[in-house]
């Protein structure tokens, strides 16, 4: 019997002009899908001019500067929307959705839905389910005395995936879906009688109980920052763009 974690998977990544969700634009995404561990992964890609400037320290992480993007990337509003119907599909083909850091990633295309299609991540999936797999709350959960940071450079340290070209959206989609992969290969007497949409329903707990665990840590340490328990998407707030 194959397991879950052998066969089809998806993964998506973006790359943005920062951080900030809900103001915060994305200039380059990637859907990666493999059928088969090991197997061949097709890729799209999608370029973005965001139409706001791109700063500096966005450039020196991804590569992609405001002249590059004006000169060969799509308007928003379209790309969005083959994004959201790509994954949707994937989602209706029945693969799980492999998404690092997924309340990033997704609520930053929720938003920009919102923004450029008066739509939203929801609405395109209101009659598929969304299964995601986030190789960070995963391994988090499953190893969580591990000391260190838990980035994606990190994790594939940890879990020996390749990571060739990080911050550009594809290379980061591959190196995650390998990454859930290893993850569940590693911690298998713990995962495989789990299907996917169980994993899901699970991880939004545990993302739930380590987002209150940084809040404390936050709040000892005098750090005012607060965390989001929402996962995988979190919720609309009345100051979105």
């Amino acid at each position: 019997m194959t397991h879950w974690y052998e066969g089809p998977l998806a993964a998506f990544d973006t790359e943005t002009t920062g951080v900030d969700v809900e103001e915060d634009r994305i200039v380059s995404a990637a859907l990666v899908v493999q059928d088969t561990a090991g197997g061949r992964p097709r890729i799209t890609r999608w370029l973005v001019n965001p139409g706001i400037p791109v700063p500096r320290g966005a450039t020196e992480i991804h590569g992609l500067t405001d002249d590059h993007l004006q000169r060969n990337g799509r308007w928003p509003a379209p790309v969005m929307e083959e994004v959201a119907r790509a994954l949707t599909e994937q989602s209706a083909a029945g693969r799980p959705l492999v998404v690092m850091n997924a309340p990033f990633d997704l609520t930053i295309l929720d938003r920009e839905l919102r923004r450029h299609r008066a739509s939203s991540l929801a609405r395109y999936m209101e009659n598929v389910p969304l299964c995601v797999l986030d190789p960070r709350v995963l391994d988090k959960h499953l190893d969580r005395y591990r000391k260190g940071r838990r980035t994606l450079t990190d994790l594939c340290a940890e879990y020996g995936v390749e990571l060739t070209g990080a911050h550009d959206a594809a290379a980061d989609a591959v190196a995650a879906l390998d990454v859930v992969r290893a993850v569940a290969r590693k911690f298998s007497s713990r995962l495989e009688r789990l299907t996917p949409a169980e994993l899901h329903a699970r991880q939004a707990v545990w993302h739930a109980a380590q987002a209150r665990g940084l809040q404390a840590w936050f709040t000892r340490n005098g750090t005012p920052e607060p965390v989001d328990p929402a996962w995988p998407l979190r919720p609309e707030i009345a100051a979105a763009a």
